[in-house]
């Protein structure tokens, strides 16, 4: 049985353990005791561990085979260069705002796999998006994703199942898309739009930086991903944006140095904090127009997921866990292998990976709806 390391046991990194927990052998680690205390019913093992000194990733990851990094996003890419270091193949959804593929040839030197970004979005609309790149010429790719709760309780309206300060550097870093065959940047939150979901009713989509890898790997003339919130959300956020509470400075206050953003991040924790009774959903779309077989053909996939209340699994830690610990079993059972840096899109070279990751999401009840429409 292989050796597993999960790095950060939050609400994703704690799916991850106990889907991985049926074939592997698991150990989770993370800084919070109260995160790995929800893991001891499921006999997986955990140590509290402090994983921003570099010593203690290496000497969690020793006996690893596999490590998956979960840890939050500000922490992510000296976690994930720390592992590649340590000769340590690694899946990672830590998200995290540098660019992965300047670790590429330190991951070749090293004569390991590292795989990133492998969730739900960035993940599997990147891995779709490299799934049919290969096979047909694309034109335009659209993503519209968000993870929400159902009870909509102002004035956010919204719940996070990861910290809020990596919720608002979404809205904070500048959003890059493709137009024409040129990058646009623009701030984020613009270009309001609003689209209807059948099994939800009327959301709003605003620019997000979430193609990330998709700008560098992929040559089509148009790429866009939108984030998803309820219609009103974003007006809330503007306001706290435009009054500085997002500013990542110090100030003084009745003597004592405070960090605005880290001050902003404290309170919403309280505000967005996704409970374990509280029901939410994934709902992602993703549409793909090109060229296949000498035929304009377009490309539709749509998920809609909800909590699993039986299992007391959110909809975000299943469809984001669970698309990593696909790819975990996918890499130990031999069906990708290849040296380096990998984002979703690249991982794509073949029918019989996009088959086992779907397969593998299906067995969990995370569903893809597939249209395809000849134009």
């Amino acid at each position: 049985m292989k050796n597993v390391s999960v790095l950060g046991a939050g609400m994703v990194g704690r799916a991850i353990a106990r889907d991985l927990n049926y074939k592997f052998n698991v150990t989770s680690y993370d800084i919070d005791p109260k995160n790995l205390k929800e893991l001891d019913i499921y006999n997986i093992k955990s140590q509290v561990l402090d994983l921003s000194d570099i010593a203690n990733i290496i000497k969690a990851i020793e006996n690893a085979d596999i490590v998956v990094n979960a840890t939050p996003g500000f922490m992510g890419f000296n976690t994930l260069k720390t592992i590649i270091k340590s000769k340590r193949n690694v899946i990672d959804i830590s998200f995290f705002p540098e660019d992965a593929l300047e670790l590429d040839e330190l991951a070749k030197e090293n004569g390991i796999t590292a795989i990133v970004d492998i969730g739900v979005a960035p993940g599997i609309s990147n891995f779709l998006l490299g799934f049919h790149n290969r096979k047909m010429m694309v034109n335009d790719f659209k993503c519209y994703v968000g993870g929400l709760p159902e009870l909509r309780e102002y004035p956010f309206q919204y719940k996070a199942p990861f910290s809020p300060i990596d919720v608002i550097e979404e809205y904070t870093r500048t959003a890059r898309f493709v137009e024409d065959g040129k990058i646009i940047s623009k701030p984020a939150m613009t270009d309001r739009e609003y689209l209807f979901f059948d099994d939800i009713g009327t959301l709003e989509a605003f620019n997000s930086d979430g193609l990330r890898s998709l700008i560098k790997t992929i040559n089509a003339p148009n790429m866009i991903e939108k984030t998803l919130r309820y219609p009103g959300h974003i007006e809330n956020i503007i306001l706290l944006r435009d009054m500085g509470f997002f500013e990542n400075k110090a100030i003084n206050f009745k003597g004592q140095e405070i960090n605005i953003l880290d001050f902003t991040s404290r309170v919403l924790i309280d505000k967005w904090k996704l409970n374990s009774e509280d029901v939410e959903f994934t709902v992602m779309k993703i549409i793909i127009n090109g060229i296949e077989n000498n035929r304009p053909v377009k490309y539709t996939y749509d998920l809609y997921d909800r909590t699993d209340t039986l299992n007391d699994v959110s909809s975000m830690a299943r469809t984001t866990g669970y698309t990593a610990t696909s790819v975990v079993n996918l890499f130990s059972d031999g069906l990708f292998d290849q040296k380096g840096v990998f984002p979703p899109e690249n991982i794509a070279i073949k029918d019989e990976i996009y088959d086992y990751i779907f397969s593998y999401l299906e067995l969990r009840g995370v569903h893809y709806k597939l249209g395809v429409e000849y134009l």
